[in-house]
């Protein structure tokens, strides 16, 4: 699963990092500690007067379907089981016709050992950002306002036996949030494409491959607490335990 991470940069690294356009008033909050139900960037492409544009929106991280009757369905929609997304009434509309992009610094996952969960941080070794395969969904409140929303793809993790970090991933966690390359990312983004279910086969079998460029180290329980939030949240951390 992915259920924190961080992006801390500013939008001009973005937009320049995802080849994307934004609006000239689009703010985004750094966090080094995002967590579900929170605003966070995603990257989409629109037909525009017949024109292609790849650009960056914000949405809440908790994907909320066009039908449902709350806002609240989006808590646990934060991610997507890649297996099942196009056959659950949730994703399943998504899958075809709205697939987003979610930048990300990299993210926090929790190594479970006995009673104890060690924190780490997976990120790339050049520092870049990570686009993870994602869904975006619009839905209107009672007031008529439209919200705009996502979810992030995942997947089984790697075996253990894999070399390298991907072996390293296979003992942190069995679920992995889908990366994308930069042409797996067009192919992704693209409304023109509606075999969803067959892009989900290809970002799955070229998920390894982008992971294999990662790199983890432990970081201090504090990022447990979603009111911790600051660049300290990713400093190497030396377990007691």
């Amino acid at each position: 699963m992915c259920g924190r991470y961080i992006m801390a940069k500013a939008i001009g690294d973005l937009v320049a990092e995802a080849e994307a356009e934004a609006d000239a008033n689009l703010e985004l909050r750094q966090s080094w500690n995002v967590a579900p139900t929170t605003d966070v960037p995603v990257v989409l492409e629109r037909i525009i007067d017949g024109q292609l544009h790849r650009q960056v929106h914000v949405a809440r991280w908790g994907l909320v379907p066009g039908w449902a009757k709350e806002l609240s369905v989006g808590v646990r929609a934060f991610n997507a089981r890649s297996e099942t997304a196009s056959s659950k009434p949730t994703f399943r509309s998504a899958v075809k016709k709205r697939r987003a992009a979610v930048p990300v610094q990299g993210y926090y996952e929790w190594k479970k050992e006995g009673s104890k969960k060690r924190p780490f941080f997976v990120h790339r070794e050049d520092g870049k950002l990570i686009f993870f395969a994602g869904l975006y969904e619009w839905w209107k409140d009672k007031a008529g306002s439209w919200i705009l929303s996502t979810s992030i793809m995942t997947m089984d993790s790697p075996s253990s036996e894999e070399p390298g970090v991907l072996g390293e991933l296979a003992g942190l966690h069995d679920r992995l949030p889908i990366p994308l390359d930069r042409d797996m990312m067009a192919r992704w983004l693209d409304p023109e494409q509606e075999d969803g279910e067959g892009l989900i086969e290809q970002i799955r079998s070229e998920a390894f491959d982008v992971a294999s460029t990662w790199t983890m180290h432990e970081v201090d329980p504090a990022v447990g607490n979603v009111r911790n939030d600051g660049p300290e949240l990713i400093e190497p951390h030396r377990s007691l335990f």
